[in-house]
């Protein structure tokens, strides 16, 4: 529990602990963000990491001038793509034999069921789709790697997934992150970026729960 605490204290309050480590750590702070953003998205154990929120608050810092906005934009496409190319060829390697148990507390198979539920729905672009939605954003790579996927769709549907998340909540942050009324609220702010993030995942668990519901009502 203290670490649950510690990782929702952490991502509610970006805008301080992102300025202490750019107070403690300077230059490396662009080492730091290129490892969170590439285990978030390189490792299924590290769903929990912050993604769209940290890349708003980076973002945001830019453009106060803590960071050089064009060497930020690079280095976190980088650790994206990289990330879920990683991911692809663990899932390979590895595969479902991780996800053998149903009440494992690291590799939960409700993750991988979902992830799969929104590759039947969308197809390969769901590699592009997931970039936006926390917990599949993980597992998708993953997926494609179990499904062996043809590397090289896999790796255009990545650039162009990874490129455009980068793009979107870098410099989302960059042009609104240093309003005022973004400033004094940015906990709020990050709330709402995650909130509106998980509606794809919510709205598929409702549709899958309806699907379900009239597969067991007998047919007359």
């Amino acid at each position: 529990m203290e670490f649950i605490s510690t990782v929702v204290d952490f991502v509610l309050h970006l805008d301080k602990h992102l300025s202490a480590l750019i107070q403690t750590y300077g230059f490396w702070t662009y080492l730091i963000l290129f490892l969170v953003i590439f285990l978030e998205t390189g490792l299924v154990v590290t769903p929990f990491l912050p993604g769209d929120s940290l890349l708003f608050a980076a973002g945001a810092f830019a453009a106060s001038g803590s960071f050089k906005i064009g060497w930020l934009f690079l280095l976190l496409a980088a650790a994206a793509v990289l990330g879920d190319t990683a991911n692809y060829w663990i899932g390979k390697k590895i595969g479902p034999k991780v996800f053998t148990k149903e009440k494992s507390r690291i590799f939960k198979k409700e993750y991988l069921d979902r992830t799969h539920r929104f590759y039947e729905k969308y197809g390969v672009e769901t590699i592009i789709i997931a970039r936006f939605v926390p917990i599949v954003r993980t597992f998708a790579p993953f997926v494609a790697g179990i499904g062996r996927m043809n590397y090289g769709k896999f790796l255009s549907y990545n650039i162009i997934g990874g490129v455009g998340w980068v793009a979107l909540f870098v410099f989302g942050g960059y042009f609104f992150g240093n309003l005022p009324f973004v400033k004094k609220n940015f906990s709020l702010v990050i709330i709402a970026i995650i909130l509106i993030s998980l509606i794809p995942i919510l709205w598929e668990f409702i549709r899958h729960r309806r699907e379900k519901k009239r597969a067991a009502v007998p047919k007359s």
